[in-house]
C-alpha cells in the first residue's frame, strides 16, 4: 500500500525523496509529505491527493538539506486529508514518522499519551508512534535507535516504520515488522524503502531487513540490530533489474507496456527448465523424490489474482501428478482449522510476497507442519523467505496495480510445478512430459500473434463503454479465466462483472440477462467431454435473451450464436488460461481508457496488500 522513502546523502533531499515517491506511485495512495531533516525544528510538508499537489506546494524557499523521509499513503484511519497524511510529528516538532501498516493498539497507547500531555492533531494510528518516540527518545539521552527498539516492543500489528529528528538530522531509522522494507547503498548516500524501484536510479546494491530489525542509517553507515541492540550482519544482494524497466517506454499506461511485455515474461520463466536428459529442472522445490511421492495433498493459497492461477494449478496438477490439490482463499485459511500436515505441500501466491493474508496463512501452514513453497515475482520479499522454497518467476517490475504478466508467469510457474511432480511420481512419462513443455515454449510467440491482432478488440470493447454490467462465462480450465476477466473489470472500469461457470447459468445467473447485457464466453479448448457443445448451448441460451455475445475460441474452433469472436491460437486445453486472459486484460484495460479512469492506479486499490 503506502510508499516509504528514506535518504542521507550529499545530495538535496527533496530530490531522491520526491523522485522515489513517484516511482512509488504505482503502489496506491491518496495522500503525500516529506519531513526534511533541517537543524531543530524539521521542515514538513504534506498533502491530500496526487504526489503532484505535494510537488506544486513546495516552493523555491525549500531548504537544501541532504536527509529526509518521504511517505504516500493509502488511508486507513482517518480520511485522505492533508492532516492525516505522514509524515507525523512530535508536539515539539522535531521527530517525524512515516508508517506503512496498522499499529492494532494505538487508541490505548493515544489515551495513554495524552494522559501525559501529548497534544494529538490527527485521526491516525500512526501519530501515536510519534509521540511515543518522542518521550522514549529523551530516556535514551537522545538515541533514537534505542528509542525505535523500545518503541517496537510496545507496538502490536504489522508495520514499517521511518523517523528522523531535528537534533540528528543526518541519521534516518526505520524497522519492519511484516511489512516491506529495503535499504539501498550507495556511494556516499544511502537510502531506505518499501521497494527498491524507488532508488533504483542510484543504486542496485540492496540489502534485505528481518522481522523486528532496526536499521539506522546516515550517509556513510548502515547498522542493523535486533530489538536487544545486538548487531545483525547485514544480507546483502544485487538488483538485477535497471530503471528503465520501471518506465513506460512509449507506451500510453505501464498496463498496457506490461501486456506487451508477456511474450517475454513467460518466455524467461521457462528458460532452462527441461535438462539434457528430458527432466523438468525445479531444483527451488528443495523436495527429494521420495518426499514428492509422499505427498498426500497439495493446498494453494492466495488472494486476487494470484488466486485464479491457483485454480489453474488445481486443474494441472490433479489433471498431470494425480494429487488432490485444494485452493484457499488465503484472508480465509487460517480461521476455519484447515488440515494441514507432513503430507501437505502448500503452495503460497503472490505478486509481491508481500502479501499480508498470504503471508498470515503461510505462517499458519508452516505452524500445523506444512512444507510451504512460494511462487513469486519480487526477490527477497517477505513470503518467499518465510517459506522452504520457492519458485521465482521473472515477470519484472510491474507498476499498475491491476496484474497482467505477473498472472501468466504464476500460471506457468504452476504448470512447471505440475509436470514435475508428475514426473517425479511417475504419472506421466518423460516423453508426455517432453512434449507438454515444448507446446509451453510456444506460448510467447502465441501470446505475441494474440498481440498483433488486438486493435480490433480496442476498438469492439470501446462499443461497450456505456455498459454497466458485463458476464463472463466459462467451463473447466476456462472458469479461472472468467472470474480473471470479471475481476479486471472490476478493477478498471468499475463497474459491475461476474465470472460463472458456464453449467451454472440457469441456477440463478441467467436472471441478470437483459437486452443489450455484455456475456463474453470462453469456448473450451477441443472437444472433451463435449464442453465446447456444452458452452455453446449455454450462448444460445443468452442471446436468446438479448445479450450481446463475444467468443473467446481457438482457431479453426466453430461458434454459433455469437456478435463478435476473438481468435486465439490452438494449444492443449490445459494451457489455455495463458492465452484467453490476454484479450480479456486488453478488454478492461480498453474500458477503463474509453471511460476516463486512472488505468495503472484504480481508486481504492493497492499493488501490495499489505494488511489484513
Amino acid at each position: 500500500m503506502c510508499g516509504i522513502v528514506g535518504y542521507s546523502g550529499p545530495q538535496s533531499a527533496a530530490t531522491p525523496l520526491i523522485e522515489g515517491l513517484r516511482r512509488l506511485e504505482y503502489r496506491g495512495y491518496d495522500s503525500a509529505g516529506i519531513a526534511l531533516g533541517t537543524p531543530g525544528k524539521l521542515f514538513i510538508e504534506k498533502k491530500a491527493g496526487k504526489l503532484s499537489n505535494l510537488e506544486g506546494s513546495l516552493d523555491s524557499s525549500l531548504p537544501v538539506v541532504h536527509s529526509g523521509i518521504g511517505h504516500t499513503r493509502w488511508a486507513t484511519h482517518g480520511g485522505p486529508t492533508d492532516g492525516n497524511a505522514h509524515p507525523h510529528v512530535d508536539n515539539e516538532g522535531k521527530l517525524a514518522v512515516i508508517h506503512n501498516g496498522i499499529i492494532e493498539n494505538y487508541s490505548e497507547l493515544r489515551k495513554e499519551l495524552e494522559a501525559r500531555g501529548h497534544k494529538f492533531s490527527s485521526e491516525t494510528d500512526t501519530e501515536s508512534v510519534a509521540h511515543l518516540l518522542s518521550d522514549l527518545r529523551k530516556k535514551h539521552g537522545g538515541d533514537l535507535s534505542a528509542a525505535m527498539r523500545e518503541a517496537v516492543k510496545a507496538l502490536r500489528g504489522s508495520f514499517t516504520l521511518l523517523a528522523i529528528h531535528g537534533d540528528a538530522p543526518e541519521v534516518v531509522v526505520g524497522v519492519r515488522r511484516n511489512s516491506p522494507l529495503v535499504v539501498g547503498l550507495g556511494n556516499g548516500e544511502n537510502f531506505m524503502a518499501s521497494d527498491v524501484a524507488a532508488f533504483i536510479d542510484y543504486t542496485k546494491r540492496a540489502i534485505e531487513l528481518g522481522q523486528d530489525e532496526v536499521v539506522t542509517m546516515t550517509p556513510t553507515s548502515v547498522k542493523i540490530t535486533d530489538l536487544e541492540g545486538k548487531a545483525v550482519a547485514p544480507k546483502e544482494y544485487q538488483i538485477t533489474w535497471d530503471a528503465s524497466a520501471a518506465q513506460k517506454g512509449g507506451f500510453t499506461h505501464f498496463m498496457l507496456k506490461e501486456i506487451f511485455e508477456q511474450p517475454k515474461a513467460v518466455a524467461d520463466t521457462l528458460i532452462g527448465r527441461l535438462s539434457d536428459n528430458k527432466q523438468i529442472v525445479l531444483d527451488e522445490l528443495r523436495m527429494s523424490a521420495d518426499e514428492i511421492r509422499a505427498l498426500k495433498k497439495i493446498t494453494v493459497i492466495a488472494c486476487g489474482t494470484a488466486y485464479h492461477a491457483g485454480l489453474v494449478a488445481k486443474y494441472a496438477i490433479e489433471k498431470w501428478a494425480k494429487i488432490p490439490v485444494d485452493v484457499e482463499i488465503a484472508s480465509e485459511f487460517r480461521y476455519r482449522d484447515p488440515i494441514i500436515d507432513a503430507g501437505t505441500l502448500v503452495i503460497a501466491i503472490s505478486q509481491s510476497g508481500e502479501t499480508m493474508d498470504t503471508l498470515m496463512a503461510v505462517r499458519h501452514a508452516k505452524a500445523a507442519g506444512g512444507r510451504v513453497l512460494a511462487i513469486c515475482n519480487t526477490n527477497s520479499s517477505t513470503i518467499p523467505r518465510e517459506s522452504d522454497a520457492v519458485l521465482y518467476t521473472h515477470a519484472g517490475p510491474e507498476i499498475a496495480v491491476a496484474s497482467t504478466k505477473a498472472l501468466l508467469t504464476q500460471m506457468v510457474a504452476v504448470y512447471l510445478i505440475g509436470l514435475h511432480l508428475a514426473q517425479v511420481n511417475g504419472a506421466l512419462k518423460d516423453a508426455e512430459v517432453e512434449s507438454l513443455y515444448k507446446e509451453l515454449l510456444e506460448l510467447p510467440g502465441k501470446i505475441e500473434q494474440i498481440l498483433e491482432t488486438v486493435e480490433p478488440l480496442r476498438a469492439l470493447t470501446r462499443s461497450f463503454a456505456e455498459n454497466n454490467i458485463v458476464l463472463f462465462l466459462g467451463r473447466n480450465i476456462g472458469y479461472p479465466v472468467a472470474l480473471e476477466g470479471a475481476l479486471k473489470l472490476k478493477e478498471l472500469a468499475y463497474i459491475h462483472a461476474e465470472g460463472f461457470a458456464g453449467g451454472e447459468l440457469k441456477h440463478g445467473p441467467i436472471a441478470l440477462i437483459d437486452k443489450g447485457t455484455p456475456v463474453i464466453a470462453i469456448l473450451p479448448a477441443g472437444h472433451e467431454h463435449a464442453l465446447d457443445e456444452k458452452m455453446l448451448s449455454n450462448i444460445q441460451e443468452v442471446k436468446a435473451r438479448g445479450a450481446r455475445v463475444i467468443v473467446i475460441a481457438e482457431e479453426g474452433a466453430h461458434v454459433e450464436g455469437a456478435e463478435h469472436i476473438i481468435r486465439i491460437p490452438v494449444v492443449p486445453a490445459l494451457f489455455q488460461p495463458v492465452l484467453a486472459t490476454v484479450p480479456l486484460q486488453v478488454f478492461a484495460y480498453e474500458m477503463a481508457v474509453a471511460r476516463g479512469n486512472d488505468v495503472d492506479q484504480p481508486r481504492n486499490l493497492a499493488k501490495s496488500v499489505t494488511v489484513e
